[in-house]
C-alpha cells in the first residue's frame, strides 16, 4: 500500500512555520487598513470614491512591485527576497508617523503604498515557497494549509481596527438617530479632532514596524532551505512566453484579478452598507470579524474537503456559492442583506490559494515569474474599490440604496471565477 506523502515534511517544518507566520503579517495589514477608507472620508472630509484611494495605494503597491520582486527572487534567493519584503513593509509602516504629523492624506497613500512594495515581495516569495516545501502531490494543500494563517493576522488586525482605532475616533460620534456629529462642528474643533484622531490611526502602524524588524532579525539568522537555482544572468521574456501559452495560467491570473477585487470590495464596504443602515463604524467592524472568523472557518473546512473533491470543482462550487449571498446583499435590504454579505466569506475562503494552486501546478522553473504574475493580479483591489465607490456616493437609484446594488460588481466577480473553476478542470484534462 502506497503511504501517502505528508502535507509538511519534518525537515522542512521550522522553515514551513516561518513563512507560514508572514501570511499572517501580511493579511494584519491588509485588514487593520480596509476601515481606514470609512475613517478617511469622515475625518479628512473626502468623497467614499476618494477615499478608495487607500485601496488603489495599498493594492497599487503590489502591481508595481510583483515583477521587479520575481526577478530579484531568481538572481538571489527566497530568503534574499523576504528580508528585502520586510525592509520595506517595515518603512512604509514607521512613515505613519510624519503622515500623521503633516496630517496630510496623500502622505498616507504614499506610506501604505511603501509598505505594499514590502507585501509584494512577500507574497511572491512566499507561496512559491511553500508549494515548493515537498511533493506537488501535495502542494495546494500546504499552500491552503499555510494560507490558513492569513486570516488568523486579518482578525487580529480587525481586532486591533475595531478596540483600539474605530472605537476610539472622536469623528465618529454620532447623535441619536445615527447621524455623524463631525459635519456639524467648529473648523477649530475639527482641527483639534483630526489631530488627535490621526494619531490614534498612527500608533498600531509604528508598533507593526516595530513587529516587522523583529522579524526581520530573526529570519536573518536563521538558515533557511535553499534549492532553487541561482541565476546571474536572469532570462525574462522566454518565462512570460512559455506563461502566456499556458491557458491555465492566463486565466487563472484573471481569475485572480477578479477574485481580489471582490474579496476587498466586500471587506472595505461592509462599513458603508452597515452605515446605510445607521450602524457605527465599530460596530459595523465587528460584521467585518464576523466574516472573517467565517473565512478563517471554511479555510481549514474547505482544505480538509480538498482530500476527496478536487480544487477546481470545489472552487466552481463555492464561487456560485459566492454569487448566491451576493445577490442577497443587493436584493434584500436591511440586517438579511448585511448578512448575506458577511455569509460571503465563508464561500472566498478557498479561493485565493486554490487560484495560485491550479495556475502554477507544472510550470516548473517558471513558478517564480508565474508567482509575480498572480501577485499583480492583486491590483485588482486597487481598480474596482474606487468605482464601488463611485457608485455608493450617488447615494440611491431609483430610491433603491446604491451602497446594495454597489455589490454587483462582487457578483460579476465571482461569475469569472466560478468560470475559471470549471474551465481549469477542462484545460487539465485536454494537457
Amino acid at each position: 500500500m502506497k503511504q501517502k506523502s505528508p502535507v509538511v515534511e519534518k525537515k522542512y517544518l521550522v522553515s514551513f512555520i516561518l513563512v507560514t507566520s508572514l501570511f499572517a503579517l501580511w493579511g494584519f495589514a491588509n485588514d487593520i487598513t480596509n476601515p481606514l477608507v470609512a475613517a478617511f472620508a469622515t475625518l479628512m472630509e473626502i468623497s467614499n470614491a476618494k477615499a478608495a484611494l487607500v485601496q488603489f495605494a495599498f493594492y497599487g503597491g503590489y502591481a508595481t512591485m510583483a515583477i521587479p520582486a520575481a526577478l530579484f527572487i531568481k538572481k538571489f534567493s527566497y530568503k534574499k527576497g523576504i528580508l528585502l519584503g520586510l525592509a520595506f513593509y517595515a518603512l512604509g509602516a514607521l512613515l505613519f508617523y510624519p503622515a500623521a504629523k503633516f496630517e496630510l492624506f496623500g502622505f498616507f497613500l504614499v506610506s501604505l503604498y511603501i509598505l505594499t512594495f514590502g507585501l509584494a515581495f512577500l507574497e511572491t516569495t512566499a507561496n512559491p515557497y511553500i508549494l515548493a516545501m515537498g511533493k506537488e502531490e501535495t502542494a495546494t494543500r500546504r499552500l491552503n494549509l499555510a494560507q490558513a494563517f492569513n486570516p488568523i493576522g486579518s482578525l487580529l488586525g480587525m481586532f486591533v481596527a475595531t478596540k483600539y482605532i474605530l472605537a476610539s475616533l472622536k469623528s465618529d460620534i454620532r447623535n441619536d438617530s445615527g447621524d455623524l456629529l463631525f459635519s456639524t462642528y467648529s473648523q477649530i474643533e475639527k482641527m483639534a479632532i483630526r489631530t488627535q484622531d490621526l494619531a490614534i490611526i498612527r500608533n498600531p502602524y509604528l508598533l507593526l514596524g516595530g513587529v516587522v524588524i523583529l522579524m526581520f532579525i530573526v529570519i536573518y539568522f536563521y538558515n533557511m532551505p535553499v534549492w532553487e537555482r541561482t541565476e546571474r544572468k536572469i532570462k525574462v521574456k522566454e518565462p512570460i512566453k512559455r506563461l502566456l501559452k499556458n491557458k491555465v495560467y492566463r486565466e487563472g491570473v484573471i481569475a485572480q484579478l477578479f477574485y481580489v477585487a471582490a474579496q476587498i470590495m466586500c471587506w472595505t464596504f461592509i462599513i458603508h452598507y452597515a452605515d446605510n443602515l445607521g450602524i457605527d463604524k465599530a460596530t459595523a467592524q465587528k460584521y467585518n470579524i464576523a466574516a472573517m472568523v467565517m473565512f478563517l472557518s471554511s479555510r481549514f473546512i474547505s482544505t480538509f474537503l480538498m482530500k476527496y473533491i478536487n480544487p477546481n470543482k470545489l472552487l466552481t462550487i463555492f464561487a456560485i456559492g459566492g454569487m448566491a449571498t451576493t445577490a442577497g446583499t443587493i436584493l434584500i435590504q436591511g440586517m438579511p442583506g448585511l448578512y448575506c454579505l458577511v455569509a460571503t466569506s465563508a464561500f472566498m475562503s478557498l479561493m485565493f490559494p486554490t487560484i495560485y494552486g491550479i495556475a502554477l501546478k507544472g510550470i516548473g522553473e517558471d513558478a517564480t515569474m508565474g508567482s509575480a504574475g498572480l501577485v499583480m493580479a492583486i491590483v485588482g483591489g486597487a481598480l474596482m474599490p474606487p468605482i464601488q465607490g463611485s457608485i455608493i456616493d450617488i447615494g440611491s437609484i431609483g430610491g433603491y440604496p446604491a451602497v446594495n446594488l454597489s455589490f454587483i460588481l462582487p457578483l460579476i466577480c465571482f461569475l469569472v471565477v466560478a468560470r475559471y473553476g470549471y474551465r481549469s478542470r477542462i484545460l487539465k484534462s485536454r494537457a
